[in-house]
């Protein structure tokens, strides 16, 4: 699979977790020079707290467009420290 913004892959596996409708791509997959730590976190009651990831791509800024969860709850261990997209990010095969 791949995460693709601004015609750019931003991640590429073909080991992702699919949750929720979403695929969680390993950490090592992503293109780490696209991505800036956010300050957002939000909570979800059986995965955890969630940290984000801003997208830059060609100079253009996708805020907050990709998430993880670096210390999940039991139930969502199998997706920890995995990164899933939203925010106009298509995933693709």
């Amino acid at each position: 699979m791949k995460a693709i913004w601004n015609n750019t892959v931003v991640a590429d596996s073909k080991d992702t977790i699919v949750v929720e409708n979403n695929h969680y791509f390993p950490a090592d997959s992503i293109n780490r020079e696209y991505y800036e730590d956010s300050i957002a976190h939000t909570s979800c009651p059986w995965k955890g707290r969630a940290s984000y990831y801003s997208l830059r791509v060609n100079g253009e800024l996708n805020k907050d467009a990709a998430w993880f969860y670096p210390e999940a709850k039991d139930a969502a261990k199998h997706i920890e420290g995995r990164v899933a997209f939203w925010k106009g990010v298509q995933i693709v095969p």
